[in-house]
């Protein structure tokens, strides 16, 4: 089976430095909250190019963690979309907030601008663009829009650790940048972990408050935090990974060129590459009016393809409340009945990639 991520081959590709991080640990007596995960702190911070990082448990907390820091509960309202991962939507149900749903490009896969005036209220407080599969939302008009309306804007970063927008990183435009280092992610731990990024002091020292139990420097919990703490192993693994994250950005680009060059004519809808964004292809995400048949079609073949994600938020049973009206999301809607997910990952051999070719050509030819 070939699959459509793979974190064991990453592991496999940098054991040995892995190992003696797990080892220097275990090794330590200290687990959480110690040096590795302040080392990994800077470093990342560093590698964005922004001033503080914030490790936390997940990258779910994260975004809940930054609205909470940016005063964000009960009564009020965060725009998002709904094509995304629920933990979008989770982290903003988490905090008291009720998310209100945009609809995503006609072209592509991220929050379309021109929809936020129309979902404006006097409850909004926030936005959350989600940079899906690894491509950055179109920040400058979402920047503009949450300037001019005094609103919060939180990048969810889960799925494009190391893209760029306009030369600077995603995660480092808005007022805080959520990332996750789960395992299949472009920068992935060995179990849950996540970060929140940003250049304000009072936001990150509240965010560090707010991650344990809102102590501050004496243990005295000065307002209600949570326990959400990146662990010391999960940080020295990221501190070796993130200094191959480039690296093996640039493989996951190398394979979606390939997919582009070979793929073309297969009767799909390729990956958009939007100018001045730099996509980091977390997911390689074709489009096709016969995805449930093509999905079978690679399974039957050995190829792990999914739809990522098969139900819009919106039509979800657990956002049942915060539904809007049928048809308001209907790029959303359409994109969900035509998204399929190719197996990409740094590690992936050619002759795997051959064969995923090989079989979507296959299905082309019998529905000719």
């Amino acid at each position: 089976m070939i699959f459509c991520g793979n974190p064991g081959m990453a592991y496999r590709a940098h054991r040995a430095e892995i190992d003696e991080a797990v080892r220097r640990v275990l090794a330590s007596g200290r687990y959480v909250l110690g040096p590795e995960v302040s080392e990994f702190e800077k470093s990342f911070a560093a590698y964005l190019g922004t001033e503080h990082a914030v490790g936390v448990g997940s990258g779910t907390d994260a975004l809940f963690l930054a609205l909470r820091a940016c005063g964000i509960g009960r009564g009020d309202e965060v725009i998002t979309v709904a094509h995304t991962a629920s933990a979008t939507v989770a982290a903003i149900v988490m905090s008291g907030a009720t998310p209100v749903f945009a609809d995503i490009e006609p072209d592509g896969f991220t929050l379309d601008a021109r929809g936020l005036p129309a979902l404006l209220t006097d409850r909004t407080k926030a936005v959350v663009p989600v940079h899906l599969y690894g491509q950055p939302a179109d920040m400058a008009p979402i920047l503009a829009f949450a300037k001019e309306h005094g609103l919060r804007v939180i990048e969810d970063c889960a799925q494009s650790a190391g893209a760029d927008y306009a030369g600077r990183k995603a995660g480092t435009w808005g007022d805080i940048g959520c990332f996750s280092f789960y395992p299949t992610k472009n920068l992935g731990a060995y179990g849950d972990g996540g970060l929140a990024a940003t250049r304000d002091p009072v936001l990150a020292e509240r965010l560090r408050r707010l991650r344990q139990y809102g102590w501050d420097e004496s243990r005295v919990s000065r307002e209600a935090g949570v326990n959400s703490r990146l662990d010391e192993l999960q940080a020295a693994i990221l501190r070796v990974k993130l200094r191959f994250l480039d690296v093996d950005n640039a493989m996951r680009i190398a394979h979606a060129d390939c997919y582009e060059q070979t793929l073309a004519g297969a009767g799909l809808a390729l990956p958009a590459r939007r100018a001045g964004r730099t996509h980091v292809f977390h997911l390689y995400v074709v489009r096709s009016r016969q995805q449930q048949a093509l999905l079978a079609h690679l399974q039957a073949h050995g190829i792990q393809a999914l739809a990522h994600y098969p139900v819009p938020a919106h039509l979800q049973p657990a956002c049942r409340l915060y539904a809007p009206g049928a048809g308001t999301l209907a790029q959303t809607e359409r994109a969900a009945k035509e998204v399929v997910s190719l197996p990409i990952y740094p590690e992936l051999e050619a002759a795997q990639q051959r064969q995923v070719v090989d079989a979507v050509r296959s299905f082309k030819a019998g529905h000719d």
